[in-house]
This record gives structure tokens, sequence and C-alpha cells, in this order.
């Protein structure tokens, strides 16, 4: 019986990961799954008939060899001496109903009773398997599998190892691509790696005279961004060349950080009494958009004191009552 149910543990790992199926449709296959398909070249490709589930809709899956491996090994234990897989009905927990006699390949004979195996014992067997990886694997500990995990890793692995998403949808039953999308992780890696390989691509193509050295004006203008970005909140997110459409009012400024400076912060709130600090200070902190944002504000000031000393300066012009006509005229 241990070797009875090691076996079943690995084939049900098996057939999940390398087929990306959900257990319903793991409990519905039989004999009749496995087809053959002739290629024009001759070539022989083994292919697993996917029965109609969630999405009503029958689909074929390419076996590769570790999938093919796993189906041979189910079928040779299912025909011992020759004999063909033993006909037995599969109860429907969903419909509420039997099926008529078919060679299921996930069918036990559990004492007398030779029956096919359900979801839930599935499930079991992963959480059993688990449990015994976490006693010599610490990051297994607590850690349980699904059959549905299966699916998403595998999603994972053709759509990140170059199979295009919409073969993957197809291979995995989906009708809408954002589904399949869903499912598949996207790591940094996979993002940083492609599109370097694409800038290289992009650079080989184009003329060498197009990319020339960054002179010193240059590069010190790009640093110079980044300086001034360290506003008195923490680190600006404005994107490099671009103006700062607030005029550097950092604390009403969404963009920025809170919690990089708590003491101007608090001084923003009123929360702590004393002068602004003094532009030698800002300069001493890198805080060069403060200085910036500094002079800005003095400039707008002496501009706004200029119109109003203009204004207290004009003198009253007198325009006079206008004269009413008589009315004999």
């Amino acid at each position: 019986m241990a070797e009875d149910v090691a076996f079943w543990e690995w084939a049900t790992v098996e057939l999940l990961r390398h087929s990306g199926i959900r257990v319903e449709e793991l409990t519905e296959l039989t004999h009749l799954s496995i087809r053959q398909y002739q290629r024009p070249n001759g070539e022989a490709i083994a292919l697993l008939v996917v029965a109609p589930s969630k999405s009503d809709r029958e689909r074929v899956i390419p076996m590769s060899a570790e999938l093919f491996h796993a189906v041979a090994q189910i079928v040779r234990r299912q025909t011992p001496g020759g004999q063909p897989i033993p006909l037995v009905s599969r109860h429907d927990p969903h419909e509420k109903t039997w099926s008529e006699p078919m060679p299921f390949l996930l069918q036990r004979k559990i004492g007398t009773i030779r029956g096919v195996m359900a979801a839930a014992t599935v499930l079991g067997m992963l959480r059993r398997t688990c449990k015994k990886i976490a006693e010599t694997n610490d990051a297994f500990a607590g850690m349980t599998f699904t059959p549905h995990d299966f699916r998403r890793l595998f999603a994972t692995d053709i759509v990140n190892g170059g199979l295009p998403i919409h073969i993957g949808a197809a291979l995995l039953g989906h009708v809408n691509l954002q589904t399949t999308q869903g499912y598949v992780a996207v790591f940094a890696e996979d993002i940083v790696k492609p599109y370097q390989e694409f800038l290289n691509h992009r650079r080989a193509l184009r003329p060498e005279d197009e990319y020339g050295d960054v002179t010193s004006e240059e590069w010190a203008e790009f640093e110079e961004h980044f300086d001034k970005r360290k506003v008195e909140l923490g680190n600006c997110a404005r994107p490099y060349g671009t103006p700062c459409q607030h005029e550097h009012a950092c604390i009403r400024c969404p963009m920025p950080d809170a919690a990089g400076q708590p003491e101007v912060v608090a001084q923003a709130r009123g929360d702590r009494e004393g002068p602004a600090p003094p532009p030698q200070a800002s300069g001493e902190e890198r805080w060069l958009g403060e200085i910036d944002g500094i002079d800005l504000t003095l400039t707008l000031v002496r501009a706004k004191q200029a119109d109003a000393s203009r204004l207290t300066r004009r003198t009253p012009v007198t325009l006079g009552i206008p004269a009413v006509p008589s009315p004999n005229r």
C-alpha cells in the first residue's frame, strides 16, 4: 500500500505540472484521451485530449517527454500482463451523476472496490507530500500546494520560456488572454534581461555615429537634476528634465515621500517654533531643490512688493461729474 500511495502521489504531481490541467480534468482522463498525430515529415506526436470541464471546450495538449513518461507509467500500471484497462464508472460531485463505464487512468483498487480518484483525494495527497517534505526541508513548513498551483506554475513556465501567450491560453483552455496573464508570474530578471537584449539589438542596428560620448556639461546637468530632486520631504518623483509644476511647494506636493524629513514636516504643521533653515544649511544638506524654491519665492515676493509700491504712489484721477441735460433741450 505504501508503494501504491507513493506512485500515485508522484503521478498526480507529474501530470499536473507538465500539463497544467485542472484537477477535475485530471480525474476525467481516460485511455481514450491519449491520441497520436502524424506530422507531414512522418514524425509522430503524442497528444493528450482534455475533456470539456469549466469552459465546455475540448482542447488538445501536445505531450512533452516528461508528461508522456508519466502517462506511460500509469498505463503500464493499469495494464498488467497486457490486459486492457478496467472499465469503471466515475461519480461527478457537481452533476450528481455517474458516468458510463470507461477506462479511467486515475483508478485504484482499495480492498475489493475499484474506483476513480476524487479531487479531494488528490488534494489530500499533495498535503501529505508537503508534510513529508517539511520534515527534512524547513522551507515547506506550513506550506500547502493545491492542484491549481501547478496550473499557475505551468503557465509561468511556458510563457516566460518564450511561448506566445495566445498559444499558452489555448493549452490552458482560456478564452480570454487576460485570464492567462493573471496566471503568469513576472519576475524582475524576466523583465530586465529581455529588455537589455532589446536595447543591445537596437543599438547594433543603428549607426555608431548617432551614439556620441557624453560631455562633461551634459553629465553635470544630469547629476544636478537628481541633486535638485532631493527636496525637503525626500526624493521627488519628477522625471529628468521636467520642471516642478508645484513651484517647489514640496509640503503640498504628492510626489515626495513624507517620511523623508520629519523635522520639516513638523515645522510645516506648526508643531515646532523657530525660523526655517538658511540657504547655507540647505546647501550642506544637499537640498538644492529647496534653494531653488527659496530663490523663486523671494523673486515672486520682490515682484509683488514692487507692484504694491507702484500702486501706492498713484494719485487719484478726477473724472468729474457729467452734466445732466436739461429737459427743455
